[in-house]
């Protein structure tokens, strides 16, 4: 039991300290958020590139794995095992093809938000 108590306490501060760097970089930037996603998805893939993911993940659970980190480090997972059975081609195709189902699932469910929620636009 105090194993996985460990495990969801490390996790979540894993998690924490992501999400503390992701707002401290919007209110002390000029970067915009989309700008902070597509960081911390290439930040993922370094990580993997590089070899740490997989010793973070195994510190840091799910903490590490979710939600952009996790999916960068997935997208260079794909284009590595693509690279060894597809030669170059795998550079092109693999990161797709290792996240299409997460593609796949952000789609539909944004679908599903648009058609269950009114949109509106912000006041300011």
């Amino acid at each position: 039991m105090n194993e996985i108590l460990l495990k969801l306490l490390l996790a979540a501060i894993c998690g924490g300290v992501l999400c503390v760097i992701a707002q401290l970089l919007i209110d002390l930037t000029k970067l915009t958020p989309a700008r902070i996603l597509v960081l911390y998805v290439s930040l993922g893939v370094l990580i993997y590139a590089v070899g740490l993911y997989e010793p973070l993940y195994d510190i840091f659970g799910v903490g590490m794995s979710l939600p952009l980190i996790g999916f960068g480090a997935n997208i260079g997972r794909g284009v590595k095992e693509a690279v060894d059975s597809t030669g170059a081609l795998g550079i092109l195709t693999g990161g797709i093809g290792a996240s299409a189902g997460g593609i796949t699932l952000a789609l539909v469910l944004g679908l599903l938000a648009s058609l269950i929620f009114k949109p509106r636009s912000k006041r300011m």
